[in-house]
């Protein structure tokens, strides 16, 4: 190729690297993009699935799949739990958890009522009291909300009345502010219309969606093409000037 001056090994050895780490780092995203739209494929046919026994996967959730548990037990009076920071509307609300006692059970269940719109201001919204007595529950065992970077410590430490308060919900401080051990996951309740809180329950990938994954790998294949066509317009020869050899 006449119009191409040779490139020194250095410049190759770099846009080769170069092209070859966004490559990776593109192919990286759309995996990523893969495995959150199998995980929300996984959420909606589970929310349409038979109901199975607590019992069977109270101890050992499945990794590959959420399963849709029926349980029966009792709720703890008293003790709820709000999680400050759910995007479900722009007015502020809580997500509401409660401790629940299954039957036969050896810890307890945190169970997700659902979210409590707020009314605009920083007051917390009116909470309805837990039914009493015996209660047969359905919903789904998930994961619980991601904890993420926690500044302050504990916050639930540092309240001495329910409800409390916090922005991450983490279930080991959970279960040392109840004093007793938590299965290592939650039930998110089946939406009912006659209840007051919002059910609407969905895997949060609204910071990083599927599409953003796919969005950012077009970037990373772009910076790739790049890399290429910079050391090409380098390295590409001058047109002699007239009169010149």
């Amino acid at each position: 190729m006449k119009w191409l001056r040779r490139p020194s090994w250095f410049a190759l050895l770099l846009t080769v690297a170069g092209a070859l780490l966004f490559i990776r780092l593109g192919v990286w995203q759309l995996h990523r993009a893969d495995e959150k739209e199998q995980i929300l494929r996984r959420y909606a046919t589970a929310e349409t699935a038979a109901a199975s026994d607590f019992a069977a996967v109270a101890a050992n959730p499945p990794v590959d799949a959420f399963a849709r548990v029926n349980v029966q037990g009792e709720y703890l009076a008293d003790r709820l739990y709000l999680l400050d920071n759910p995007r479900h509307d722009q007015r502020g609300g809580v997500e509401v958890y409660a401790p629940f006692r299954p039957r036969n059970g050896d810890r307890l269940l945190l169970v997700d009522l659902g979210f409590l719109p707020g009314n605009g201001t920083d007051q917390a919204p009116q909470l309805p009291p837990l039914p009493t007595g015996a209660q047969d529950l359905h919903g789904l065992y998930v994961p619980a909300p991601g904890v993420g970077f926690e500044m302050g410590g504990n916050a639930l430490a540092r309240q001495t009345r329910w409800p409390k308060t916090t922005v991450y919900l983490d279930l080991p401080q959970v279960a040392t502010d109840l004093g007793g051990a938590l299965y290592p996951q939650v039930l998110t309740l089946d939406a009912d219309p006659s209840s007051i809180y919002v059910r609407e329950h969905t895997i949060d990938f609204s910071a990083m969606p599927p599409a953003r994954h796919r969005a950012y790998a077009f970037q990373w294949f772009t910076f790739a093409v790049a890399a290429l066509v910079i050391l090409l317009v380098l390295h590409r020869r001058r047109p002699s000037r007239p009169g010149k050899p």
